[in-house]
């Protein structure tokens, strides 16, 4: 009997060979754009700000991120090595001193309007003078020809001055700006047989005479942060040191820089035992009368 030949039958499986493993590819580019997606929300949601500009910046420019560090880098637009504060600080400072500074114009065009329209202060027109100064707001009563402030060598007020400065007071009053009064003489000296007062003295005794005015007409006490004698260091008429003008009251409603700096000062000073004539502010004379002397 022949053998019958045995007959193998291979089927070839290839139908889909064409699409081999690009789904793989495409399927982990989505995940990873889900994952990219997912992660950005999250830094949305979890970060400030400030800290979302440092992370823009660090595409933009990662050198500079790498010198000055920070998750707030996003707030500062210049390189300050060894630390500094950030320009945002700088921009607010600037903002107080410019509100301060139309604070102060506005007090002025007050004071002024007030002068022009209350009789009482019209009359003394010419005698109050108002100034903007790197200080502040400057207000200065002077003395005219026959028109004194104050009794003949004397800290005793006339009523023309504590008319002006009870008018003025209420004013003032109306800003948080503390006020520094300086008090000035001319150069015409007293007598030698009154010793142990002179004109620094006598213009401590008139700032101080010109302070109590302004309380009694509104002023907050706690409003004064500095009564000084100048004498007759400051003319306001150089050329002529006898001038009735240079008999004058300062009053500086203070800009906030020129207070801090005041207070600063003063924490100096009272560390220190010796004293300068300029600080003999708030000095009580040894007698408020008037004194035999030529006009001061």
């Amino acid at each position: 009997m022949a053998e019958q030949p045995i007959i193998i039958k291979k089927v070839k499986k290839g139908g889909h060979e064409h699409h081999g493993g690009a789904w793989k590819l495409a399927y982990a580019d989505f995940v990873t754009a889900m994952m990219a997606f997912f992660l950005l929300m999250w830094l949305l949601g979890s970060t400030t700000e400030n800290e979302r500009k440092g992370i823009a910046e660090y595409f933009q420019d990662p050198y500079k991120i790498s010198l000055m560090g920070g998750t707030e880098v996003g707030d500062r637009t210049r390189l300050e090595p060894g630390g500094g504060k950030d320009l945002s600080s700088q921009e607010r400072g600037q903002v107080d001193e410019k509100d301060d500074l139309k604070q102060l114009e506005k007090l002025k065009e007050t004071i002024q309007t007030l002068i022009n329209s209350n009789p009482n202060l019209t009359e003394f027109k010419e005698q109050i003078k108002l100034e903007t100064t790197p200080e502040g707001l400057r207000i200065l009563i002077t003395d005219k020809e026959n028109r004194p402030m104050f009794k003949l060598a004397s800290s005793a007020t006339e009523p023309q001055i504590r008319l002006i400065l009870r008018a003025l007071a209420p004013v003032i009053n109306e800003l948080p700006n503390k006020i520094s009064i300086n008090g000035h003489t001319d150069a015409r000296p007293f007598p030698k047989n009154q010793t142990g007062y002179t004109n620094w003295e006598l213009s401590s005794d008139r700032a101080n005479a010109a302070r109590n005015e302004l309380e009694k007409g509104g002023l907050a006490e706690e409003k004064v942060l500095r009564v000084t004698g100048l004498s007759s260091s400051i003319p306001l008429n150089p050329g002529d040191p006898l001038d009735p003008m240079n008999r004058r009251i300062s009053i500086i409603v203070m800009n906030k820089k020129t207070e801090n700096e005041i207070v600063q000062g003063m924490g100096n000073e009272s560390e220190t035992k010796d004293k300068t004539p300029i600080e003999k502010a708030l000095t009580p004379a040894p007698d408020q009368g008037a004194k035999p002397s030529a006009d001061h």
